[in-house]
């Protein structure tokens, strides 16, 4: 047998121990779901698609690995459900009598339309506390309540958004100029930000202490950075983009800029997307409408560059990456917003950022830095995005053409340029160029 051969059956039987794997931790998750949402299946449900969600990204190959999680997995939730479970079967009403009521109930919720789950229709709140266009909202982390607004008036405001009344909690003061970009770290205890006076910024937010700025790094050409993310594998680095086509990676615990972690690819970079759950492939955008592939080495913050992988036509001011689509479409994907009139959708192909090309849908959009995201939850392929008509569209991304469109809200005067779901759904913010941000509530979730 040839070395190529024996390469085939190894990788073939690593695939199958996978498989394996996955069906043994699904099967051990779905025994104790019952108890875990017993009043609320639509929880259980997601909480599966979580899970599905995980096991599909980046995990070790190593069987014994594989056995310990499960064994002590197993070990852990029968700590914790395995004497309710034996109780429920014993008693008046089975296990069986709920899950058979619990499936009733996910079906009348499976059966309403994606438009009826999505529909984002009464505004819950306005702020206006910023007097300059806000670039970005991010909700933090599993967190249906908190929410971080950029703008270009050179401020971040965090938001208590579920609270009554929502109100401003912190606002985060220090750059010199229009702040372009920010992002939560996985524990929502920081924030790094990007901004036009040339400098990245630390900023601890804990909900216990008042907000500071822990370190300014200078951007090594002195340019305008107009993009940042955290490596979600390693929230010490930082990745950015500058007006100089410079891609560099940071430490930010040390605040100094990665050896062999900067490359350039030309024009300005609007955008990022860093694969997540410890993948390695970073996509860049420029204004140039040109996406380039790198691969991270996020030990010691080395880039390479893998290819260049698409010429949109228009430039690239957004770029967001998911896991998987949906059933029908079990694939990573990256969701582009181009300034050619469209948000775009590519198929993620392989482990160096290769990407074909999906759907397109025509969002009006050629002059602003626009905005568009994935919904959070795995149930649903919605895509909002905004547009330069001041509407926010929700798209159904399973769908093509005018079909796909399932909502249009209706409340900004000028181009919505940016958005972010909380982690549940219940809340869509949007931003627009005058500053002003509105809180959609979603009727089908309970705040």
């Amino acid at each position: 047998m040839t070395e190529v051969q024996i390469s085939n059956v190894e990788a073939g039987t690593s695939r199958k121990m996978v498989t394996t794997w996955h069906q043994q931790v699904f099967a051990l998750d779905a025994k104790y779901n019952t108890l875990r949402a017993n009043k609320l299946p639509s929880l259980g449900m997601l909480y599966i698609r979580r899970r599905n969600q995980l096991l599909r990204e980046k995990f070790s190959t190593d069987p014994e690995i594989g056995a310990r999680y499960l064994k002590l997995r197993s070990e852990l939730l029968r700590r914790r459900y395995g004497e309710r479970l034996e109780q429920n079967s014993m008693g008046n009403r089975t296990i069986s009598e709920e899950s058979s009521e619990n499936r009733m109930r996910h079906q009348h919720v499976q059966r309403k339309s994606t438009a009826e789950n999505f529909a984002f229709a009464g505004v819950h709140h306005v702020f206006d506390q910023h007097k300059a266009a806000v670039t970005m909202l991010k909700f933090a982390n599993n967190d249906r309540s908190k929410l971080c607004c950029a703008s270009l008036d050179g401020t971040l405001s965090i938001c208590e958004v579920v609270s009554t009344p929502p109100k401003v909690i912190a606002l985060l003061e220090g750059h010199r100029n229009g702040i372009t970009a920010f992002d939560w770290s996985i524990s929502n205890d920081l924030i790094v930000s990007s901004s036009l006076d040339a400098t990245i910024r630390l900023w601890r937010v804990c909900t216990d202490v008042d907000p500071v700025c822990l370190r300014v790094v200078d951007d090594q050409q002195r340019a305008e950075v107009l993009c940042c993310n955290f490596i979600p594998a390693n929230n010490n680095l930082i990745v950015a983009g500058n007006s100089q086509g410079l891609i560099q990676i940071l430490n930010v615990s040390t605040g100094i800029y990665t050896r062999g972690g900067s490359c350039k690819i030309g024009g300005k970079i609007l955008s990022l997307a860093c694969e997540g759950s410890g993948g390695s492939v970073i996509w860049a955008g420029n204004n140039r409408g040109v996406i380039v592939a790198f691969r991270l080495e996020t030990g010691i913050g080395r880039l390479t560059k893998l290819r260049r992988v698409q010429e949109i036509g228009g430039m690239i001011t957004s770029l967001s990456w998911r896991s998987w689509l949906s059933k029908d479409a079990p694939w990573a994907a990256l969701l582009i917003s181009s300034a050619c009139n469209a948000v775009l959708l590519y198929r993620v192909a392989n482990n160096h950022g290769s990407l074909y090309f999906w759907r397109k849908y025509p969002i009006k959009h050629r002059l602003y830095p626009l905005r568009s995201t994935f919904c959070p939850q795995m149930g649903a392929c919605l895509i909002a995005t905004g547009s330069e008509d001041g509407a926010v569209h929700l798209l159904d991304s399973t769908r093509e053409g005018k079909a796909a469109r399932i909502n249009r809200l209706h409340g900004h005067a000028t181009p919505t340029l940016a958005l972010s779901f909380n982690y549940d759904e219940s809340l869509l913010a949007s931003a627009d160029h005058d500053g002003l941000i509105i809180l959609w509530r979603n009727h089908q979730r309970n705040l």
